[in-house]
């Protein structure tokens, strides 16, 4: 029914906004195409997956440790490593992110093998029926958390003394090195929360989705795919594209069959590249949110 179909389109626009925010996050603020964010939700799924295994950690009480080990890996990832070819061209940030993907994808080779994986805790096939509508618990509380992790990445970057030290670096990083801000460090932890957030949503996915070594490819197209039609750099944007994109998705099952769900996405996708390069919701200046 597309009454279902809509409500999947809500409730997975979470996630995709989730995914998003840090991708868009790290382009608005060091014009850096990152190519790590789909191996460290990979990653972060993986991870969870084994605290399950191993401790029998709730997947989502997970949450709070991945996202601070991930913190700490993007914030020493970005201060030894990407700062160093901030000044370089594009094509050699690119060529550095693509290479530390490629060793986070033969980590989880080493460790975990070509096998199918899944978290499963024992809520995982529980649903609420409205009428002719299921609604999976599973993918509710994604949303809410979702939705949390958007507000307070809000409020961060609008109300505290880092966030606004991240802005005026992404606005302009010389004026914001004159009055005191050590963009370095600024640039660290902006990687620092991207990776956090991206290892949130991959917690998150786990629960709903197969983990294979191959799926950072899909989730960092699903990244790149959201942040363009919302505006690269533009949180609100993220929001909006990740909605876009799921609507998209969920209707084009609906009515074409889900053989087309990726072609309707990337579709979409290359409209706004044609028609509206600044994506849906468009702003002059990466600080703005």
């Amino acid at each position: 029914m597309i009454a279902q179909e809509i409500l999947n389109a809500i409730l997975i626009g979470g996630i995709y906004a989730s995914i998003g925010i840090g991708f868009s996050l790290v382009y608005g603020v060091m014009n850096l195409l990152n190519l790590v964010h789909g191996a460290v939700i990979m990653l972060a799924g993986y991870v969870t997956y084994a605290m399950f295994r191993a401790w029998g950690l709730d997947p989502f009480l997970s949450i709070p440790v991945t996202m601070a080990l991930f913190f700490a890996f993007g914030y020493l990832v970005q201060r030894l490593l990407i700062n160093r070819i901030l000044a370089a061209s594009v094509l050699m940030s690119l060529i550095l992110t693509y290479g530390i993907d490629l060793v986070l994808v033969n980590v989880v080779l080493l460790v975990w093998k070509t096998d199918l994986l899944a978290v499963t805790p024992a809520y995982a096939g529980a649903s609420w029926t409205v009428g002719s509508v299921v609604v999976s618990k599973v993918r509710v509380g994604i949303f809410l958390v979702s939705a949390l992790l958007t507000v307070l990445m809000y409020l961060f970057l609008d109300r505290t003394r880092t966030g606004n030290a991240i802005k005026a670096a992404a606005l302009d990083r010389e004026a914001a090195q004159l009055v005191g801000v050590d963009t370095m460090k600024i640039y660290a932890i902006t990687y620092g929360i991207s990776s956090a957030l991206a290892a949130a949503s991959g917690s998150m996915l786990a629960t709903i989705y197969t983990l294979t070594p191959t799926i950072d490819g899909i989730y960092l197209g699903k990244a790149f795919v959201v942040a363009i039609l919302g505006g690269l750099g533009n949180i609100t944007g993220a929001v909006v594209g990740g909605l876009a994109l799921s609507f998209a998705e969920s209707l084009g099952v609906f009515f074409l069959g889900p053989s087309y769900q990726e072609v309707i996405g990337f579709s979409i996708f290359l409209l706004v590249l044609i028609f509206r390069p600044y994506g849906l919701v468009g702003r002059r200046f990466y600080a703005e949110i």
